[in-house]
């Protein structure tokens, strides 16, 4: 189906979050996957389907080990679990140190991603730019998506990310609900003149996000966070659904020949 690259211009303003709030309401089958060479947290911050903990050595770790063989789309579900409420997951590294070791892994697990039939993937890549490698990954993707704020600092990275990529990209706007359709329309003023396909919003929600991680009890699905991923989700999903995929057809992809050194819970719907 399509893999669509979740990324950062600048920090890592919220793209976790967001990757797993659009993942909870996504309207086709979904995979969420930790794609941050700098490492993921996913197994730290939310619960595993049995209510305990994910397991941190499951997922892109051992993905990797057995993809030096060889990476074919159907491998990857065997190195997924499940958050509460049955969202899979693929979680990611623990730290950046794992992932020297695994400079070539981007282009053929993106290429496995793109292909896999039965899902669509959301990768949560961190920031752009602290791992060139990624590139390989986001060449794979379907439609590649920035999450900023409407602050200075956040913009110019934005601009400057816009600049580089070479390729049309969404733009998402973590919004305060107070100044919500401003943010977005400032945003959407000022990356007129780049390759865009589209500007939206996800609410700047830390209730809605502790929610979602299980920190405490509530209507999740009441949430501004989740009112406005489910939004999100309904045209993000459209829109990849519209354009042509840039997905490989779904074949082994062979690994270098020598090795290199070295929750969150669904609302109803």
């Amino acid at each position: 189906m399509a893999l669509i690259a979740l990324a950062a211009d600048k920090g890592a303003p919220g793209v976790t979050t967001a990757a797993v709030a659009l993942g909870a309401v996504w309207p086709h089958p979904v995979l969420v996957a930790e794609c941050d060479p700098s490492g993921g947290d996913l197994a730290y911050r939310l619960p595993a389907m049995d209510g305990g903990v994910l397991n941190p050595a499951r997922g892109l770790l051992s993905l990797g080990a057995v993809a030096r063989r060889g990476l074919h789309p159907d491998q990857i579900h065997e190195h997924t679990q499940k958050l509460v409420g049955g969202l899979d997951v693929l979680a990611g590294l623990a730290n950046g140190e794992q992932a020297a070791g695994l400079t070539w892994l981007w282009g053929p697990l993106g290429r496995a991603l793109a292909a896999m039939p039965e899902a669509d993937v959301l990768a949560d890549c961190g920031r752009l730019g602290l791992h060139p490698q990624t590139n390989d990954l986001l060449a794979a993707a379907d439609e590649v998506v920035l999450f900023t704020r409407a602050s200075l600092d956040h913009v110019a990275h934005l601009r400057e990310r816009l600049t580089l990529l070479d390729r049309p990209v969404g733009v998402v706007v973590i919004a305060d609900p107070r100044s919500y359709r401003a943010s977005i329309d400032e945003i959407r003023r000022i990356v007129s003149n780049w390759d865009v396909s589209f500007v939206a919003g996800l609410a700047y929600d830390p209730k809605g996000a502790e929610l979602l991680s299980g920190q405490w009890g509530g209507r999740l699905d009441r949430s501004l966070l989740i009112r406005t991923a489910r939004e999100l989700a309904e045209r993000l999903a459209s829109h990849v659904a519209a354009v042509p995929s840039r997905g490989m057809p779904p074949v082994s992809v062979p690994a270098p020949a020598r090795a290199e050194p070295s929750s969150g819970a669904r609302p109803r719907p």
